[in-house]
C-alpha cells in the first residue's frame, strides 16, 4: 500500500468536545502498544492465552489479561470458552479487530521506510 498524498478523513462535526470525536479512540487504541501487537498476533485466527504470551515474548501474564479484557470491552475481540475439563478459552478477532491490521500495516510500512532517519534523528548517527 503506496500513498502518495494522504487526505484527511472528514469526520461529522461533534459539538464542542475533543471527546466526541472519533479520531481520539483511534489515537488511545494506537496508544496502546500491547494492543496493536495482540491484533497483529491475531491476524492469523484464534489463539489460547498462553499461545499468545508465547508468541508476543515481553508481556506480562496480568498486562496480557487486561489488554485482552479491555479488546473485548471495546468489541475488537471475541472470547470463546469450550466446555472441557480443563476448561480452553481462545481470543479471536471480530470484524473491528481485522478492520484495525490496515493502519497496523501501513504503519509498518512506515516504519520500515522511515524507521532508520527517525532512530538517527532521536539516538544519532551509530557512524558519527
Amino acid at each position: 500500500m503506496t500513498v502518495e498524498r494522504a487526505e484527511p478523513v472528514r469526520f461529522t462535526e461533534y459539538g464542542g468536545y475533543e471527546s466526541d470525536c472519533p479520531a481520539r479512540l483511534a489515537v488511545d487504541i494506537f496508544g496502546n502498544s500491547w494492543l496493536t501487537v495482540i491484533v497483529y498476533t491475531l491476524r492469523e485466527g484464534p489463539m489460547r492465552p498462553v499461545e499468545l504470551r508465547r508468541a508476543i515474548g515481553g508481556i506480562s501474564q496480568k498486562m496480557l489479561t487486561q489488554t485482552l479484557r479491555r479488546m473485548q470491552t471495546i468489541g475488537l475481540l471475541e472470547r470463546r470458552r469450550y466446555a472441557e475439563a480443563p476448561p480452553r478459552v481462545e481470543y479471536s478477532l471480530t470484524a473491528a479487530g481485522r478492520d484495525l491490521l490496515g493502519p497496523i500495516f501501513a504503519l509498518g510500512e512506515w516504519a520500515d521506510r522511515h524507521g532508520d532517519a527517525v532512530r538517527a534523528s532521536l539516538y544519532g548517527d551509530p557512524e558519527d
